[in-house]
């Protein structure tokens, strides 16, 4: 197969930033996605409709004449996040989602939850109007080791959510365990799962072995080999429960090549042609679609996107910059460590 023609993708986990970082990213994703899901962890944070709505207002104004892209809003979940202004928020269209942050457990979450009974009244509304629920996966209590924070979440955080709030539906986003996917598939309903580009390419040695490589350390961390083959697995099924969020976070050079550097990998840029190329090894370019497409869509209850994008393999590789440049500074582009032939027509 030399071409592959599917609607137009959408990203269901995304960082734009703001300011001049927001200006230099946010063409990239609109090149290929008609939307996405934003997150909300600015500083200060996004934490009301009136923030949402601002926030809104700032992203559509940075992007660039003739690029048609829709920013789907969400709210950071607080610990004093009020019910009403959340429903008024949902009933008017203005979000999307609530985002849940276990405090500490990533970029510009100190203001996320500590208690998670003090955030009940707002997921108990949530449950009650439909309004889905966005959740970072991992315990940050400190004698959980990071590469176990995920499966524990799940068994002390998020099953006991779900069996006390059996309506409310969840997205676990970034899924990166063999135990995450296994959780999802398990589940008879209200609950389903991002993947992103990254974590279906790299395993935990491409971050340390050889040396450590900054550009490649994100939140949650990469795993171990086989759980990189779960979830490649997962996303090629084309089980619905499954779909793409690219998680792609941008942060300049010198705050992710320091003593302690920002998590996070820029993929906006080069996620179809990895996409294409990882699906096309597992022998399932006929299920990219529905990964990329039309899996998120269903679970919000959105439309599929009717404009149709094409990806084409190309003779001779396909090359990326090494790094882009923005107004905020450098930021460097995933390597997703093999050839790229695949790119959008």
């Amino acid at each position: 197969m030399t071409s592959i023609t599917i609607r137009r993708p959408d990203d269901w986990h995304l960082h734009l930033r703001d300011g001049d970082m927001l200006k230099g990213v946010l063409p990239y994703t609109a090149a290929h996605f008609a939307r996405a899901i934003i997150m909300p962890n600015l500083v200060p944070p996004v934490v009301t409709a009136a923030d949402a709505s601002a926030y809104r207002d700032r992203i559509v104004a940075a992007l660039p004449d003739g690029m048609r892209f829709q920013p789907l809003m969400t709210l950071y979940l607080t610990e004093g996040t009020d019910p009403d202004d959340v429903e008024q928020a949902h009933r008017s269209g203005l979000i999307t989602a609530v985002k849940l942050y276990p405090a500490g457990a990533t970029t510009n979450s100190h203001s996320g939850v500590r208690d998670m009974t003090k955030a009940m009244p707002v997921l108990e509304r949530m449950a009650k109007i439909g309004l889905p629920l966005c959740v970072h996966g991992e315990v940050t209590t400190p004698d959980v080791d990071i590469f176990d924070r995920e499966a524990v979440f799940i068994e002390t955080v998020l099953d006991p959510l779900r069996k006390q709030l059996p309506e409310l539906k969840v997205t676990m986003e970034h899924v990166t365990t063999r135990e995450g996917v296994d959780y999802i598939m398990g589940s008879s309903a209200n609950l389903a799962g991002s993947i992103t580009t990254h974590h279906l390419i790299i395993n935990r040695n491409d971050i340390l072995v050889g040396g450590i490589r900054p550009h490649y350390y994100c939140l949650p961390v990469a795993k171990r080999e086989h759980h990189r083959q779960a979830l490649r697995k997962a996303a090629t099924s084309g089980n619905a429960k499954f779909f793409l969020g690219t998680d792609s976070a941008p942060h300049v050079d010198p705050l992710k090549e320091c003593a302690c550097g920002c998590a996070g990998c820029f993929t906006s840029i080069n996620t179809m042609s990895c996409l294409a190329h990882v699906f096309e090894e597992e022998g399932a370019l006929d299920r990219l679609e529905a990964f990329a497409s039309l899996n998120g869509p269903a679970w919000y209850g959105l439309p599929a996107n009717e404009e149709r994008i094409t990806l084409v393999k190309h003779e001779s590789a396909v090359s990326y910059p090494a790094r882009i440049e923005t107004g905020a500074g450098p930021v460097t582009v995933f390597d997703p460590k093999f050839t790229c032939y695949w790119d959008v027509a």
